[in-house]
């Protein structure tokens, strides 16, 4: 047999579905009506809840406040009475006589900065109080006295300090809200597993590096979660002490509408007061679940 027959043959023998394309099949996706109804299903499921709780503490307080001799006004009468404020809360009339807006973003700056200082003294304390066990021994049972100490018995003396309200309030919320942090970042610090010190010491990563790579991803969820305790205790703070420093601000607003017998609206103000630190805790809980990738408490 000649070489032209075999090569013949061999060509013949190969199957020649072996020399068509592969064809790569990809998943289907489903439609989208099915993925919107699924959408709209879970929103359904977070939503209607606690919808349906408010709907009936809304009806049992209406019919409780509504007979004769109450205290409080039914929610009807709320909303009649504060009807300006909810539709209009950016007036300004001048003095203390404005808006709802005014006043919560009067106590968002102060929360906002104290808050902040907070958080950066916090951090850096509880690195140095959960890493050197000399910082911890000297340090923690001075803190541990410290945070025990109510946020409004600061007051009195951060006011002869600075002697004027606005440094005396955010002063009021750097040290109501620093304790969490600094407590939650040292438990975090101390916490790290050996196994990641290890591999620091063996690929000789300096002090900046290790803090770095190493410390802050491993103790960021201890870090996020005094930090979402922190917000709220900043805001619980603030509201109090703008009650006896005066001046624009939500809590001042609560306890000028008091001396004035507006107790609708207080409870509209106690309304926004709860929103807005909801607002707040939600906004840390999701930076913290981005930075940690999923791994902070919810």
């Amino acid at each position: 047999m000649s070489m032209t027959a075999a090569k013949i043959e061999i060509e013949a023998a190969t199957p020649a579905a072996s020399a068509a394309p592969v064809v790569a099949m990809t998943p289907k996706r489903p439609p989208r009506s099915e993925t919107y109804v699924r959408m709209a299903r879970e929103t359904a499921v977070r939503v209607i809840p606690p919808l349906v709780v408010i709907a009936l503490l809304t009806l049992v307080w209406e019919l409780v406040c509504r007979r004769a001799g109450s205290a409080l006004p039914p929610p009807s009468k709320v909303f009649s009475d504060t009807k300006e404020l909810i539709f209009d809360p950016f007036f300004d009339r001048g003095g203390i006589d404005k808006g709802l807006f005014w006043h919560l973003s009067a106590s968002l700056q102060r929360v906002a900065l104290g808050y902040s200082l907070s958080a950066v003294a916090g951090i850096a304390l509880g690195v140095l109080v959960g890493q050197s066990v000399w910082a911890m021994r000297g340090l923690d049972p001075l803190f541990q006295v410290l945070r025990t100490i109510p946020p409004l018995a600061w007051l009195p003396l951060s006011l002869a300090a600075f002697r004027d309200g606005q440094p005396s309030a955010i002063f009021v919320i750097f040290i109501t809200s620093i304790w969490p942090i600094i407590i939650n970042t040292a438990v975090g610090i101390r916490n790290i597993p050996q196994d990641y010190r290890n591999v620091a010491a063996v690929v000789q990563l300096n002090p900046l590096e290790f803090f770095g790579k190493i410390m802050i991803p491993a103790a960021a969820p201890y870090i996020f979660t005094g930090l979402r305790i922190g917000i709220g205790l900043s805001w619980l703070a603030i509201i109090a002490a703008e009650m006896l420093i005066g001046g624009v601000g939500i809590g001042f607003f609560i306890w000028d509408a008091w001396n004035s017998s507006h107790i609708s609206e207080i409870i509209l103000a106690l309304f926004y007061v709860g929103i807005v630190g909801f607002v707040l805790d939600r906004m840390i809980a999701g930076l913290g679940k981005f930075v940690t990738r999923g791994t902070a408490q919810n």
